[in-house]
């Protein structure tokens, strides 16, 4: 006997997206901040993807010759890079 599949209608669907969403961990908010000669932090920019803010922050650093870190959006710091 043949196996017959059914679609799943489009209100299932639609609870499984919703389910997929509220499920998803919220997004990450990295910022990037340099120091000043007076030793102040000052924004730079501002990430979601944690890789991407270190290589960014690592290559302004390299090219102003100024520390720059990584902080969540705690404030908790995550990364301290030097030129």
């Amino acid at each position: 006997m043949p196996v017959v599949r059914r679609r799943a209608s489009s209100a299932w669907l639609r609870r499984a997206d919703a389910d997929t969403v509220a499920h998803r961990p919220a997004m990450t908010r990295i910022v990037i901040q340099w120091q000043d000669q007076f030793g102040r932090w000052q924004r730079f920019q501002e990430k979601h993807n944690q890789a991407d803010a270190f290589r960014t922050a690592q290559a302004r650093a390299r090219s102003t010759g100024k520390r720059h870190r990584l902080v969540d959006a705690a404030g908790q710091l995550l990364d301290l890079l030097e030129p």
